[in-house]
């Protein structure tokens, strides 16, 4: 597709210059509404609010052809502190993902790899962020 992009940006104002990235970011925010991710609201006092930050990324075929320009809207979580903006962080995915192919290794089994378009959305919090 001739209006697909090659380069992935590295800002979001170089993102604003070419139509595909703004329809990717476009997709990913009506993602997020459908999903119903958020909800606008007042500012707490005291808290601190995650900032975000747009993650560009061109998705290939097996040949090395553009499919298609891919925008992430991230959480920058890091700048939190454990203790005072949440008690704990547990993230066992690449863990879990070794044991897996480590099993069906073990077993012969043949790993089919798929993308998961909004897995992370689709989680359930135990607390409140802003």
């Amino acid at each position: 597709d001739a209006f697909l992009a090659s380069v992935e940006p590295k800002t979001y104002k170089e993102a604003l210059t070419q139509a595909c990235w703004i329809v990717a970011m476009q997709e990913e925010l009506n993602e997020f509404e459908h999903l119903e991710v958020w909800e606008l609201v007042p500012r707490p006092d005291k808290v601190m609010v995650i900032t975000l930050k747009w993650i560009y990324k061109v998705k290939l075929d097996e040949l090395g052809g553009i499919l298609k320009n891919k925008a992430r809207l991230v959480a920058r979580g890091y700048s939190q502190e454990e203790g005072i903006d949440f008690e704990e962080s547990f993230a066992p995915v690449a863990r879990l993902i070794r044991i897996f192919l480590a099993y069906a290794a073990h077993k012969n089994m043949v790993v089919y790899q798929m993308d998961v378009k909004t897995a992370f959305l689709n989680g359930n919090l135990r607390e409140e962020f802003y």
